[in-house]
């Protein structure tokens, strides 16, 4: 039986994006060894889009109201790009200290995050 899901976000600065992840998102940790920190996430979907090729992944976090958790985390020190509106959600993209980017959108679709 599957038991849960590993994320795995590469970075050209691993350790700040650790950082951010502990400090500024909140999300607790453990140490699997030598400082290398696996964090808990929030309750997860997962969804699949048709695409020219295979092998990229997006990771989003969700939440309720896009532009209070914005303003929260704006005042952390978070830049988040313009907000865009599709069909399934608002969304926007919070940098990361590293480099890269990672999405945090309010869904307007039923979400699967009660089932079991």
């Amino acid at each position: 039986m599957i038991s849960g899901a590993h994320v795995i976000v590469y970075s050209k600065d691993a350790e700040a994006d650790r950082a951010f992840f502990r400090e500024v998102l909140g999300f607790k940790s453990v140490d699997a060894g030598h400082g290398w920190l696996i964090f808990a996430l929030p309750p997860a979907e997962a969804a699949f889009h048709p695409a020219e090729e295979n092998g990229a992944h997006e990771l989003y976090f969700m939440c309720d109201d896009l532009k209070a958790e914005m303003a929260r985390l704006g005042k952390k020190g978070v830049k988040c790009s313009e907000v865009h509106e599709e069909r399934w959600g608002s969304i926007t993209r919070m940098q990361l200290p590293g480099g890269g980017n990672v999405g945090l959108y309010q869904p307007k679709h039923p979400t699967a995050l009660g089932l079991k």
